[in-house]
Protein backbone atom coordinates (compact mmCIF):
# COMPACT_ATOMS: atom_id res chain seq x y z
CA UNK A 1 0.00 0.00 0.00
CA UNK A 2 1.18 3.50 -0.59
CA UNK A 3 0.93 6.96 0.89
CA UNK A 4 -0.19 10.08 -0.93
CA UNK A 5 2.56 12.26 0.49
CA UNK A 6 5.58 12.13 2.73
CA UNK A 7 6.19 8.39 2.79
CA UNK A 8 9.68 6.97 2.71
CA UNK A 9 10.60 3.65 1.15
CA UNK A 10 9.68 0.76 3.45
CA UNK A 11 6.78 2.56 5.15
CA UNK A 12 3.09 1.91 4.64
CA UNK A 13 -0.17 3.52 5.64
CA UNK A 14 -3.10 1.19 6.19
CA UNK A 15 -6.38 2.83 5.16
CA UNK A 16 -8.24 1.08 7.98
CA UNK A 17 -6.10 2.92 10.52
CA UNK A 18 -5.21 6.06 8.59
CA UNK A 19 -2.75 8.28 10.42
CA UNK A 20 -0.55 5.43 11.64
CA UNK A 21 2.74 4.59 10.01
CA UNK A 22 4.50 1.29 10.47
CA UNK A 23 7.29 -0.67 8.87
CA UNK A 24 6.51 -4.33 8.25
CA UNK A 25 9.33 -6.78 7.60
CA UNK A 26 9.20 -10.46 6.79
CA UNK A 27 12.23 -12.59 7.71
CA UNK A 28 12.42 -15.33 5.08
CA UNK A 29 14.72 -18.02 3.77
CA UNK A 30 14.70 -20.45 0.89
CA UNK A 31 15.42 -23.45 3.10
CA UNK A 32 15.13 -24.48 6.72
CA UNK A 33 18.03 -24.32 9.15
CA UNK A 34 19.50 -20.97 8.05
CA UNK A 35 18.80 -19.34 11.43
CA UNK A 36 15.77 -17.33 10.32
CA UNK A 37 13.95 -17.64 13.65
CA UNK A 38 17.12 -16.84 15.58
CA UNK A 39 17.49 -13.65 13.54
CA UNK A 40 13.88 -12.67 14.31
CA UNK A 41 14.29 -13.43 18.02
CA UNK A 42 17.34 -11.17 18.26
CA UNK A 43 16.40 -8.28 15.98
CA UNK A 44 13.07 -7.77 17.75
CA UNK A 45 14.43 -7.21 21.27
CA UNK A 46 17.23 -4.97 20.01
CA UNK A 47 14.84 -2.79 18.01
CA UNK A 48 12.78 -2.42 21.17
CA UNK A 49 15.95 -1.62 23.09
CA UNK A 50 16.68 1.12 20.54
CA UNK A 51 13.37 2.78 21.31
CA UNK A 52 11.17 1.33 18.56
CA UNK A 53 7.78 -0.07 19.54
CA UNK A 54 8.32 -3.50 18.07
CA UNK A 55 6.25 -6.65 17.69
CA UNK A 56 7.54 -9.97 16.35
CA UNK A 57 5.06 -12.51 15.04
CA UNK A 58 5.59 -16.19 14.32
CA UNK A 59 3.99 -16.63 10.90
CA UNK A 60 5.54 -20.10 10.55
CA UNK A 61 2.19 -21.62 11.48
CA UNK A 62 3.16 -25.23 10.83
CA UNK A 63 6.68 -25.32 12.31
CA UNK A 64 6.58 -22.64 14.99
CA UNK A 65 9.74 -22.17 17.06
CA UNK A 66 9.87 -18.48 17.97
CA UNK A 67 8.06 -18.99 21.25
CA UNK A 68 10.47 -21.75 22.26
CA UNK A 69 13.53 -19.54 21.78
CA UNK A 70 11.90 -16.80 23.87
CA UNK A 71 10.68 -19.09 26.62
CA UNK A 72 7.01 -18.65 25.71
CA UNK A 73 5.43 -22.08 25.94
CA UNK A 74 2.08 -23.58 27.00
CA UNK A 75 0.25 -20.32 26.40
CA UNK A 76 -3.55 -20.11 26.57
CA UNK A 77 -3.88 -18.10 23.34
CA UNK A 78 -1.53 -18.07 20.35
CA UNK A 79 -1.66 -17.09 16.70
CA UNK A 80 -3.23 -20.49 16.01
CA UNK A 81 -6.38 -19.47 17.88
CA UNK A 82 -6.38 -16.06 16.20
CA UNK A 83 -6.09 -17.54 12.69
CA UNK A 84 -8.83 -20.03 13.57
CA UNK A 85 -11.14 -17.14 14.44
CA UNK A 86 -11.36 -18.19 18.11
CA UNK A 87 -9.52 -15.22 19.66
CA UNK A 88 -8.44 -11.63 19.07
CA UNK A 89 -4.83 -10.92 18.26
CA UNK A 90 -4.61 -8.61 21.28
CA UNK A 91 -5.15 -11.67 23.45
CA UNK A 92 -2.15 -13.39 21.85
CA UNK A 93 0.41 -10.63 22.52
CA UNK A 94 3.00 -11.40 25.20
CA UNK A 95 5.94 -9.52 26.71
CA UNK A 96 9.42 -10.40 25.46
CA UNK A 97 12.96 -9.26 26.27
CA UNK A 98 13.74 -5.52 26.34
CA UNK A 99 10.06 -4.66 25.95
CA UNK A 100 9.46 -6.32 22.57
CA UNK A 101 5.96 -7.69 22.10
CA UNK A 102 5.59 -11.25 20.80
CA UNK A 103 2.75 -13.03 19.02
CA UNK A 104 3.84 -16.69 19.18
CA UNK A 105 2.29 -19.61 17.35
CA UNK A 106 1.12 -22.75 19.05
CA UNK A 107 2.92 -26.07 18.79
CA UNK A 108 -0.03 -28.43 18.35
CA UNK A 109 -0.86 -30.10 15.06
CA UNK A 110 -4.56 -29.60 15.73
CA UNK A 111 -4.07 -25.85 16.11
CA UNK A 112 -2.20 -25.77 12.81
CA UNK A 113 -4.97 -27.67 11.02
CA UNK A 114 -7.61 -25.24 12.26
CA UNK A 115 -5.64 -22.13 11.30
CA UNK A 116 -6.40 -20.09 8.19
CA UNK A 117 -3.26 -18.27 6.96
CA UNK A 118 -5.49 -16.03 4.82
CA UNK A 119 -6.47 -14.21 8.03
CA UNK A 120 -2.87 -13.05 8.53
CA UNK A 121 -3.42 -9.80 6.66
CA UNK A 122 -6.32 -8.93 8.97
CA UNK A 123 -4.12 -9.71 11.96
CA UNK A 124 -1.43 -7.33 10.73
CA UNK A 125 -4.01 -4.61 10.10
CA UNK A 126 -5.15 -4.93 13.72
CA UNK A 127 -1.56 -4.48 14.95
CA UNK A 128 -0.32 -1.52 12.91
CA UNK A 129 -1.77 1.16 15.17
CA UNK A 130 0.23 -0.15 18.13
CA UNK A 131 3.77 -0.40 16.79
CA UNK A 132 6.55 1.27 14.84
CA UNK A 133 7.94 -2.00 13.49
CA UNK A 134 6.31 -5.37 12.87
CA UNK A 135 8.48 -8.40 12.06
CA UNK A 136 7.10 -11.69 10.77
CA UNK A 137 9.06 -14.93 10.97
CA UNK A 138 7.90 -16.63 7.75
CA UNK A 139 7.89 -20.33 6.88
CA UNK A 140 10.96 -21.52 4.99
CA UNK A 141 10.57 -22.48 1.36
CA UNK A 142 8.01 -21.42 -1.21
CA UNK A 143 4.80 -23.02 0.05
CA UNK A 144 1.45 -21.25 -0.16
CA UNK A 145 1.56 -20.42 3.55
CA UNK A 146 4.97 -18.85 2.99
CA UNK A 147 3.82 -16.61 0.15
CA UNK A 148 1.35 -14.59 2.23
CA UNK A 149 4.01 -13.01 4.52
CA UNK A 150 6.02 -12.09 1.41
CA UNK A 151 3.10 -10.17 -0.10
CA UNK A 152 1.92 -8.17 2.92
CA UNK A 153 5.32 -6.90 4.09
CA UNK A 154 6.99 -3.65 3.06
CA UNK A 155 10.31 -5.41 2.90
CA UNK A 156 11.48 -9.01 2.89
CA UNK A 157 14.80 -9.74 4.57
CA UNK A 158 16.46 -12.93 3.37
CA UNK A 159 18.50 -15.01 5.81
CA UNK A 160 21.24 -16.77 3.86
CA UNK A 161 24.05 -19.14 4.83
CA UNK A 162 27.32 -18.81 2.90
CA UNK A 163 26.85 -22.05 0.97
CA UNK A 164 25.67 -22.69 -2.56
CA UNK A 165 22.40 -24.48 -1.70
CA UNK A 166 21.27 -21.68 0.60
CA UNK A 167 22.21 -19.01 -1.94
CA UNK A 168 20.31 -20.75 -4.75
CA UNK A 169 17.22 -21.24 -2.58
CA UNK A 170 17.36 -17.60 -1.48
CA UNK A 171 17.44 -16.50 -5.11
CA UNK A 172 14.26 -18.53 -5.68
CA UNK A 173 12.62 -16.78 -2.71
CA UNK A 174 13.74 -13.41 -4.07
CA UNK A 175 12.22 -14.17 -7.49
CA UNK A 176 9.00 -15.40 -5.87
CA UNK A 177 8.75 -12.28 -3.72
CA UNK A 178 9.14 -10.01 -6.74
CA UNK A 179 6.69 -12.12 -8.76
CA UNK A 180 3.91 -11.68 -6.18
CA UNK A 181 4.58 -7.94 -5.95
CA UNK A 182 6.76 -7.93 -2.85
CA UNK A 183 10.02 -6.10 -2.23
CA UNK A 184 13.29 -7.62 -0.99
CA UNK A 185 14.86 -5.16 1.44
CA UNK A 186 18.16 -7.01 1.72
CA UNK A 187 19.90 -10.07 3.08
CA UNK A 188 21.50 -11.12 6.35
CA UNK A 189 24.34 -13.59 5.89
CA UNK A 190 24.21 -15.88 8.89
CA UNK A 191 26.67 -18.37 10.40
CA UNK A 192 29.76 -17.11 8.61
CA UNK A 193 32.90 -18.99 9.67
CA UNK A 194 35.53 -16.89 11.38
CA UNK A 195 38.34 -18.92 9.87
CA UNK A 196 39.20 -19.88 6.34
CA UNK A 197 38.65 -17.67 3.33
CA UNK A 198 37.63 -14.12 4.14
CA UNK A 199 33.95 -13.48 3.51
CA UNK A 200 33.42 -11.37 0.42
CA UNK A 201 30.45 -9.08 1.09
CA UNK A 202 30.55 -7.41 -2.32
CA UNK A 203 30.54 -10.76 -4.10
CA UNK A 204 27.54 -11.94 -2.07
CA UNK A 205 25.64 -8.75 -2.93
CA UNK A 206 26.40 -9.35 -6.60
CA UNK A 207 25.20 -12.97 -6.40
CA UNK A 208 21.97 -12.13 -4.59
CA UNK A 209 21.27 -8.84 -6.31
CA UNK A 210 20.37 -7.14 -3.00
CA UNK A 211 22.17 -5.22 -0.27
CA UNK A 212 23.74 -7.24 2.51
CA UNK A 213 22.34 -5.71 5.69
CA UNK A 214 24.80 -7.51 7.91
CA UNK A 215 26.97 -10.54 8.50
CA UNK A 216 26.50 -12.73 11.57
CA UNK A 217 29.49 -14.95 12.45
CA UNK A 218 29.24 -18.56 13.59
CA UNK A 219 29.01 -18.36 17.37
CA UNK A 220 28.56 -21.32 19.75
CA UNK A 221 26.79 -19.01 22.19
CA UNK A 222 23.78 -18.91 19.87
CA UNK A 223 22.99 -22.54 20.67
CA UNK A 224 23.69 -22.03 24.36
CA UNK A 225 21.32 -19.07 24.48
CA UNK A 226 18.58 -20.98 22.64
CA UNK A 227 18.94 -23.90 25.03
CA UNK A 228 18.45 -21.39 27.86
CA UNK A 229 15.27 -20.06 26.18
CA UNK A 230 16.82 -16.66 25.58
CA UNK A 231 18.10 -14.61 22.61
CA UNK A 232 21.86 -14.31 22.45
CA UNK A 233 21.65 -10.49 22.68
CA UNK A 234 20.22 -11.01 26.17
CA UNK A 235 22.19 -14.02 27.35
CA UNK A 236 25.60 -13.18 25.88
CA UNK A 237 25.43 -9.47 24.96
CA UNK A 238 29.14 -9.07 24.17
CA UNK A 239 29.53 -12.18 22.00
CA UNK A 240 30.42 -11.79 18.33
CA UNK A 241 26.95 -12.74 17.07
CA UNK A 242 25.30 -10.35 19.54
CA UNK A 243 27.38 -7.45 18.30
CA UNK A 244 26.42 -8.32 14.72
CA UNK A 245 22.71 -8.41 15.60
CA UNK A 246 23.05 -5.05 17.32
CA UNK A 247 24.68 -3.50 14.25
CA UNK A 248 21.95 -4.85 11.96
CA UNK A 249 19.19 -3.70 14.31
CA UNK A 250 20.65 -0.20 14.45
CA UNK A 251 20.70 -0.12 10.65
CA UNK A 252 17.05 -1.20 10.47
CA UNK A 253 16.12 1.36 13.15
CA UNK A 254 17.95 4.08 11.25
CA UNK A 255 20.33 4.97 14.07
CA UNK A 256 24.10 4.98 14.38
CA UNK A 257 25.62 1.98 16.09
CA UNK A 258 28.49 2.66 18.46
CA UNK A 259 30.81 -0.30 18.86
CA UNK A 260 30.95 -1.53 22.42
CA UNK A 261 34.19 -2.26 24.20
CA UNK A 262 34.47 -5.96 24.91
CA UNK A 263 35.69 -6.47 28.49
CA UNK A 264 38.83 -8.50 28.97
CA UNK A 265 38.06 -12.04 30.14
CA UNK A 266 38.59 -12.52 33.86
CA UNK A 267 41.70 -14.50 34.72
CA UNK A 268 40.88 -17.86 36.25
CA UNK A 269 42.62 -19.60 39.13
CA UNK A 270 44.61 -21.93 36.87
CA UNK A 271 45.83 -18.98 34.78
CA UNK A 272 46.93 -17.08 37.90
CA UNK A 273 48.68 -20.16 39.27
CA UNK A 274 50.52 -20.79 35.98
CA UNK A 275 51.59 -17.16 35.80
CA UNK A 276 52.88 -17.27 39.37
CA UNK A 277 54.86 -20.48 38.75
CA UNK A 278 56.51 -19.13 35.61
CA UNK A 279 57.39 -15.93 37.47
CA UNK A 280 59.10 -17.96 40.22
CA UNK A 281 61.12 -19.98 37.66
CA UNK A 282 62.20 -16.78 35.92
Amino acid sequence: MSCNTGCKTGEIRIPAVSGYMVKVYTIASGKGGTGKTTVTANLGPMLAQYGKKTCILDADVGMANLGLILGLENLPVTLHEVLAGKARVRDAIYDGPFGVKVVPCGLSLQGFQQSSPDRLKDVMTDLVSEFDILIMDAPAGISRDGVIPLTIADGVILVVNPEISSIVDSLKTKILTETVGGHVEGAIINRVASSGDEFNRAQMEKLLGVRVLGVVPEDPNVRRASAGRSPIVVKYPTSSASRAFKRISADVAGIEYVEEEVPEPREGFVDRLARALFRVKA
